[in-house]
């Protein structure tokens, strides 16, 4: 396993991050906890969470997900080895999330509210990575309007200043040792970094935004960041929710699966979605890899990605993933996936 520093930090973690949205609905605790040791025996010291999962987010099964690493890590009593990823829910209106039911937003009452909750079930002090899953202000958010700009709604924004003193009282009470944005713009990780510079405080040091081989929007605007000012990126839905293995190609709808279960992929149903799926599918076969190993490989493998953030539902597809580390993605597999993404782009931003 590669280790990879995060941001500017004196952190090194794993170049694959175990996500967990589906523990406390898919998979049970004992599942959730068998797919942590696993993925620690194969070198894996990164897992991310959120306080809203399990996914889709539903009152009776919110904070399940954190429950079941922080008994996971009360068992194994190794917290010091695992860099733990957590996040606050930006604005909405899940009223079930806060005490006082009335939505959450990025201030200062809700994030102090938010990371005690986390704390709590995760069964630890501190989170290494304290993240805000979406932003505070009106954005088409997990592929809703593709790439088309929208103007902002007139409703009240809590300023990027408030949001970043509110977690700058996290770090100074050791709650949390880092920052980073989720579902983020250029714009918005440009406006943190510039209120972290003016003394609002701390800096961000990754933003963890959906990438893959049918969506690469992250490389028009925000991977220079990761060069320029350390900010790297950890990419959430590298196999894009299962659809760049092939098994829901021509409508397919295996049993068990995601989409079969909750119908929640529209973002990968777009037209030239199942056309560029196929170009990429026909390239595994030509090259004898398996479909899921190369599109995780050729996420992992980018210069601007800290950690790749894969997730499973059976055991048999997390050691699929995880031998994605064996590959490697070469010039000659790297110019003929350029090749196709010439030719279909970004169908699923």
């Amino acid at each position: 396993m590669e280790y990879r520093k995060l941001g500017l930090t004196d952190l090194s973690v794993s170049a694959i991050c175990l996500g967990s949205m589906t523990w406390g609905q898919q998979n049970t605790e004992a599942e959730g906890h068998e797919q942590l040791d696993y993925a620690a025996s194969r070198g894996v010291n990164f897992i991310d969470t959120a306080e809203i999962y399990s996914i889709p987010p539903r009152p009776e099964t919110q904070g399940s997900t954190e429950r079941i690493i922080g008994s996971w890590l009360a068992r194994r009593k190794n917290r010091d080895k695992v860099i733990v990823a957590t996040k606050v829910a930006g604005r909405g209106d899940a009223k079930w999330l806060r005490e006082d039911g009335a939505g959450t937003v990025l201030d200062r009452r809700n994030i102090a509210y938010a990371i005690e909750g986390s704390l709590r079930r995760l069964q630890t002090d501190y989170v290494d990575l304290y993240q805000l899953h979406w932003p505070d202000r009106s954005l088409p958010l997990w592929g809703a309007g593709g790439t088309t700009y929208r103007r902002p709604s007139k409703r009240a924004e809590v300023p990027f200043e408030e949001t970043l003193a509110a977690l700058e009282d996290l770090v100074r009470a050791g709650k949390v040792r880092h920052i980073g944005l989720s579902n983020e713009t250029p714009w918005g990780v440009a406006r943190f970094l510039r209120a972290a510079e003016l003394g609002h405080g701390p800096r961000v040091v990754s933003i963890q935004n959906a990438y893959n081989l049918i969506n690469r929007t992250f490389e028009m605007g925000l991977a220079e960041f990761a060069e320029r000012d350390g900010v790297g990126l950890l990419a959430y839905s590298p196999l894009a929710q299962g659809y760049l293995t092939g098994k829901y190609q021509g409508g397919a709808r295996p049993p068990g699966a995601r989409t079969t279960l909750f119908e929640r992929a529209q973002r990968y149903e777009k037209p030239g979605v199942e056309a560029a799926i196929g170009a990429y599918l026909k390239l595994a076969k030509e090259i004898g890899a398996d479909p899921a190993q190369l599109a995780i490989a050729y996420v992992t493998s980018r210069p601007f990605v800290t950690s790749n953030i894969i997730g499973a539902t059976t055991m048999a597809q997390l050691k699929t993933d995880l031998d994605s580390v064996n590959l490697t993605i070469t010039p000659e597999i790297e110019e003929r996936i350029d090749e196709i993404h010439q030719l279909h782009g970004n169908p699923a931003p």
